[in-house]
């Protein structure tokens, strides 16, 4: 089901960003894909521009998370591209005995992760999850698998579908207009599958993934 968490996330002036920002050499592309410091904390042109911490970005979409999931404190939640574990820290803010845990392939964010939670944070891959099947309540995952190639997008679904009991969300490049591609194709320039999004609810019914999930755009 689409659902839209992310009405919550406080607005930006990411679309005029977006159409002003230069053209990133592929040579250039592939140094950022490997996430390190100047993707995250480097200039606005190759990247956030700054991942920093701020309530206001996760608080209130986490919060009801976890009321629409009807999550607890002995709730198991899996963040797959936790990057710095801001997400994370929020669950375990308002759910103190949860159990969080948190995947990533950046060294740098998992070094420079958030104090609080760097310890439930790991190092790997969301194409193959170091977890046991059916282990966690809530599975999240946002802006992530859309990074990996079109095999690697089918292999991270079907992983979600085999670590989550049931609940799981997902958010992932999908257009409905060439507009919306040119944009999300500038603007994303570390994403290796951007799809119509029709194509998306395809590749979903074809693995199984019949968890949450909805559109990143700008």
């Amino acid at each position: 089901m689409k659902k839209n968490f992310w009405r919550l996330y406080p607005k930006s002036k990411r679309l005029t960003q977006t159409i002003s920002r230069p053209k990133i050499s592929i040579k250039e592309k592939k140094r950022l894909q490997k996430f390190g410091k100047d993707y995250f904390d480097g200039n606005r042109d190759q990247g956030y521009g700054g991942y920093n911490y701020n309530p206001k970005f996760f608080r209130n979409i986490v919060r009801e998370m976890i009321k629409f999931y009807k999550l607890n404190n002995e709730s198991k939640i899996l963040d797959i591209g936790c990057a710095k574990g801001f997400m994370l820290y929020e669950f375990k803010k308002l759910l103190p005995k949860c159990e969080i845990s948190g995947l990533d392939i950046s060294k740098y964010c998992l070094k420079n992760a958030k104090p609080e939670v760097k310890k439930y944070l790991r190092y790997g891959t969301c194409s193959k999850l170091p977890y046991n099947d059916k282990y966690f309540d809530l599975v999240i995952s946002i802006s992530t698998i859309h990074n990996l190639n079109y095999f690697g997008v089918k292999k991270s679904l079907r992983e979600i579908i085999r670590v989550s009991k049931k609940n799981s969300f997902i958010k992932v490049n999908g257009y409905k207009t060439p507009k919306q591609k040119k944009l999300l194709d500038n603007w994303n320039i570390v994403a290796k599958t951007i799809l119509h999004q029709s194509k998306w609810l395809k590749l979903f019914k074809e693995v199984g993934y019949k968890g949450d999930y909805d559109w990143f755009n700008v």
